[in-house]
């Protein structure tokens, strides 16, 4: 994969670590980039993150061995007949979002099958645009490859070794079942998340005591709710066929949930919570996934002053940054009262021992 050359279209938070992830691992490789940010463009030029910056999508493509399509999903469409002007034979054609049945309609629509493979990195982040892309975004996220029908299968192993190379997961799934999955476990549980955290609003009284009291649990199942509203709305109404039905069956869940309750049946409430229980422990405890594991711990702490100035300073002079830090004032378990959030799961285990060697309660939230 050397002298390796790769053009980007959309240059923010997925198309940028993309970028610096080739950079990092790939030698020799040239980067194109055009977006209508002149401000991405410009610190990507300057971090030489890009080689060459492009003001259109213009010639200075036709020498890619890659094209990543990673503006928004509505640009990506439009931006086909450009692309198919410039790039050239040989060439592989990708994009980056999370929804598959939309670009691979546009390009079957623009005659680009033949060099067409949809890709997904399962990866994010709270924050967005370039200024906040990263290479070590990628590393061990599953990268889901959806090929058309009549790419050849040399295009799509050489594209799974460059996915590899990023550091990233590669896995080959059919575009149809790609946006199904990722409707069930990515999709649908915005929606919920979302709609729990309206229902407390709008049940909550006068004096705000449900949010006062919201602890762990409640933060913890809802946190996803805080994600981009524009980015959530574009993605119900471009899967929302998969989205509708998958909400259909949890819907049916949730009634027959509601059943076991007011029919007081114990065996069925044990067996609902069990089940559940089992099959999540069974999870994979990695980064990996549309939605990003939250690098957390609880810490006991005593009530008393220096309590948690001391903690930060322990891990200050171990080197660790802190994402995040609060004070769960009400315990709903005995995991603890204060959270610390860090940036990465080598940071969280050190922690861990550290705070664990000066006599420290730790629980690692997973």
């Amino acid at each position: 994969m050397s002298h390796l050359t790769c053009g980007f279209i959309g240059l923010g938070l997925i198309g940028g670590s993309i970028a610096r992830a080739l950079k990092e691992n790939v030698p020799h490789t040239k980067i194109i980039a055009y977006d209508i940010n002149r401000e991405a463009l410009s610190l990507a030029r300057k971090e030489a993150v890009t080689d060459v910056v492009a003001d259109a999508i213009d010639s200075r493509f036709s020498e890619c061995n890659y094209i990543f399509l990673c503006a928004p999903v509505k640009r990506n469409d439009g931006n086909l007949a450009a692309v198919k002007k410039i790039m050239k034979k040989d060439c592989l054609l990708t994009d980056a979002g999370s929804v598959k049945t939309g670009i691979h309609q546009a390009v079957h629509e623009t005659g680009l099958d033949e060099c067409f493979i949809g890709g997904h990195p399962m990866a994010g982040s709270e924050r967005v645009g370039f200024l906040n892309s990263k290479a070590s975004l990628l590393e061990n996220a599953y990268y889901i490859l959806t090929p058309t029908s009549s790419v050849s299968a040399g295009k799509l192993e050489a594209y799974r070794e460059l996915v590899t190379a990023m550091r990233a997961i590669p896995l080959v799934l059919d575009y149809r079942k790609h946006d199904y999955v990722t409707a069930a476990i990515s999709h649908l549980p915005h929606v919920i998340a979302a709609s729990l955290v309206n229902l407390v609003r709008e049940s909550d009284s006068e004096d705000g005591i449900m949010k006062m009291v919201a602890a762990g649990g409640f933060k913890d199942i809802t946190r996803i709710a805080s994600s981009q509203a524009g980015m959530w709305q574009q993605i119900c109404l471009t899967n929302g066929k998969n989205i509708s039905s998958l909400l259909s069956d949890y819907i049916d869940k949730l009634t027959v949930f509601r059943e076991f309750i007011d029919n007081k049946t114990e065996a069925e409430l044990y067996s609902q919570f069990e089940n559940a229980r089992v099959y999540r422990d069974s999870f994979i405890n990695a980064s990996s996934g549309p939605i990003k594991r939250s690098f957390a711990i609880s810490v006991e702490i005593a009530d008393k002053s220096g309590a948690l100035a001391h903690i930060v300073t322990l891990l200050a002079e171990n080197g660790l940054s802190i994402k995040n830090i609060g004070i769960t004032h009400n315990r709903e378990s005995d995991d603890g009262v204060l959270k610390v959030e860090f940036y990465d799961e080598n940071a969280l285990k050190k922690a861990v021992t550290v705070l664990n060697a000066s006599a420290y309660a730790v629980h690692v939230r997973s």
